[in-house]
This record gives C-alpha cells, structure tokens and sequence, in this order.
C-alpha cells in the first residue's frame, strides 16, 4: 500500500461520475427542500382555524385557491379560508399547515368553494417541509473519498452540485501465462485447461471500479513473455495483474523473467491459498502484481492485495471490505502458521442468525475453480488457528 499514488482527477457533472470516487468534498450550492413546502395532498390551513375539528364537529374552510406542484403561487388567506395544494407545492405564506384530503369531507373534488376539516392536525406545521430542513447551502453533502452510487449522485443532483472532482479509474492490463491455457470456448485437449484467469481477474477490477485495459494470455516463454510484457507497459496501464509463473517451479516465467530485471520480488506469504505471490513497481509507478496461476489462489489473492491498492490509488476512504462476524455450521482443518481464506456460503434460513460453511469439501483447495462460482464470502481464519470447530464464530468477508 505505502507504493500505491493516487490517480490523476477528473471534474465531471454529477450523472458522468457514476462509480468514481470523489476527490474532494462536495458542498452544497442549493438548500434541501429548496421551499417550505407540503408533504401531502390536501389542503393548505391556518391551525387555529382547524385546532378543534374533528369528525363530529367538523370544520367548514373556504377554499379559495388552487396550487398544483410547479407553480410559483402564494395566495392570501384570511382566517377561515384554506388553499387546495398538492405534495410538494409551495407552502402559502399565510398557511402553517397541511391537512390531508383523507381527514376532510369532499376534499377530492375536482371543483370545491367549501372544504371540511373532519380531524384537528397533531400539531402546527403537520405535513410541511420546511425550506433547509434537510441540507443548508454549504453543508458538505458528500467527503472525499466517497464512491458514486446512484444514491450519492442523487443527492449531488438535488443540492444544486453540477460539477465534482473525482478520480478517473485506474487502468489494470492482465496478463495470464501458461503454456496449458487455451482461449476460453477453444477446444480443451490432454494437459490443456482454458484461461478462466483472465477474465477472473479483469471481472474482478470492473468490480472494483477499474478501467481493464488489456486481457491476454502468454506461453511459458521467456522472449514472447518479455516481448508481451513491454508492449503491455507501452500501454500504460496503472496496475498490471499477472498469474501464474510465480512460484518455484522450473518454468515459472514470471518469476524468471522479472527477477532478472529487478522489477518485482517473488517470495511466499503466509495465507491460504495464495502463499506464492510476487510484487514489484516500475520506474514509471505501475504496480505489478504476480498472481498465483491456481485460479481459487488469484481470486482471494486479488481480494487480499490488489483490490486495496485499486481503491487506495482512487482515494477511497475505506480501501478494505467491512469484516462480519458469523457462526459456523461446520467445522474444518486449518494450515499451520498459515491465516487461512475459505471460500464459503451463507445460511440464512435463521435472518436472525447466518451461519457459513465451506463452499466446497475441500475447503481452501486452490485449483477448485468449478465451485468457486458458489462461494458469496471469504472466512478469514488467523494463523495461530489449528481448527476451526462448528459453533465457532470467525470473520467473514462478503463478497457482492
């Protein structure tokens, strides 16, 4: 994390910024409501005209105006006179009240000179919404760091906010070596497996708000591996994701290959799955990161270290997926000196009380990609655990 830079920033309006992170705060420019307004159908009234109705002695009001949403209207009212206003129409200024057409007699109508209160209002100003009630002009709508959900650009939009400085998304060129892998749809034969990696790895940075720029694959071949690996740098991308090639055996490329460089550093950590791992930075700032080839190792490897560095270059101001706390239907082995990432599924039959089991029989297995479509979560057992036993309570990762 401490070689992650931040992207450049981009000044957008509000709906083109959809999935990008703010910069900087966002400040009002517009107070929410904008105007005192209604907050139901019915009828705008004086409460002391109305303060004793009820629907034994109702209240007759004349109606003497009619205020549709919209409209720029404030009409007088004597005691005694009401206006027939709709839900989010301005408030006369004479009025300090809403009663409901539902608590009056003939409300409905479409043409009315006389309205009857059959229910006195809780209290004066029931049913208004009052001008800033919600947001005054330079109240900070949204901090930076924040992501852009539709939910936040609507209250971008409704503060009166036509411009904001995000992040643009980082670029991510993936990369996956392997003389086995053959295109995904191609024809699979002995020795041969399709390259689910790449596309793993690209879906995974789309999740994270990323702009995949490259997605390719590449034999265990040091100068096709160094010819494609440079004309991927030209690219320049922000982060590049490898896998596979990085572990100990004989023709791990990626390892061959940048180790000589001097570009990355390959050596194991101390998870399940994902203990090969390599990192490194070229001399522009790109990250690279040498994913482990099996694909269950990839996908917990990318939860684990490159989506933080994604959401960290973007300014996000969490970078880490809140961690649950949920209880175990079953139980399973433990890695010794290992912290242990288990692809799980969630029960909630109980809403009250979800419980996680493994995914799969084989719990942490790193090349079951088949059943890795299954998992919803990650449970993230710590290395000092020998054991985890039905009944225990560990932390889990929900992964969207």
């Amino acid at each position: 994390m401490s070689a992650v830079q931040p992207v450049d920033s981009l000044v957008l309006y509000p709906f083109e910024a959809e999935g990008l992170t703010l910069r900087s705060d966002a400040t009002a420019a517009l107070q929410v409501p904008p105007f005192t307004n209604s907050a139901m159908d019915g009828f705008a009234v004086r409460f002391d005209d109305v303060r004793a109705a009820s629907l034994e002695s109702p209240v007759a009001l004349e109606v003497v105006a009619d205020i549709p949403a919209g409209v720029d209207l404030d009409p007088p009212l004597q005691p005694g006179q009401a206006a027939r206003i709709m839900t989010g129409s301005p408030l006369p200024t004479a009025a300090d009240t809403i009663v409901p057409f539902e608590e009056t007699t003939g409300g409905l109508a479409d043409s009315l000179d006389t309205v009857r209160v059959t229910k006195a209002p809780h209290n004066v100003g029931a049913f208004v919404r009052h001008a800033g009630e919600d947001v005054q002009v330079g109240d900070v709508v949204l901090t930076a760091g924040t992501r852009l959900g539709p939910r936040q650009i609507a209250s971008l939009v409704s503060t009166g906010i036509t411009s904001v400085d995000v992040s643009r998304k980082p670029r991510v060129a993936v990369l996956s070596t392997g003389s086995e892998l053959v295109a995904a749809g191609a024809p699979v034969g002995r020795g041969q497996i399709p390259d689910s990696n790449g596309g793993l790895i690209a879906g995974l940075a789309r999740a994270a708000d990323a702009e995949v720029t490259v997605v390719q694959a590449v034999a265990d071949d040091p100068e096709e591996f160094r010819a494609v690996f440079a004309a991927l740098l030209d690219t320049k991308p922000d982060v590049v994701c490898l896998s596979g090639g990085v572990s100990a055996g004989a023709y791990e490329v990626v390892r061959q290959v940048l180790s000589e460089t001097g570009d990355m550093e390959f050596g194991p950590v101390a998870m399940q799955p994902g203990k090969p791992q390599g990192f490194g930075t070229t001399s522009t700032g790109c990250l690279l990161f040498g994913l482990p080839g099996n694909p269950v190792s990839s996908a917990v490897s990318f939860e684990a270290f490159v989506r933080p560095a994604l959401l960290a270059m973007a300014g996000r101001d969490h970078t880490h997926r809140p961690r649950l706390r949920l209880t175990t239907s079953q139980g399973w082995t433990c890695p010794p000196g290992r912290e242990q990432h288990v692809p799980v599924v969630i029960d909630r039959s109980y809403p009250a009380a979800w419980t996680v089991a493994p995914a799969t029989a084989a719990h942490s297995a790193s090349h079951l990609v088949g059943t890795l479509g299954l998992a919803e979560a990650l449970a993230i057992i710590p290395a000092e655990t020998q054991a985890v036993r039905q009944g225990d309570q560990v932390d889990v990762v929900y992964l969207p």
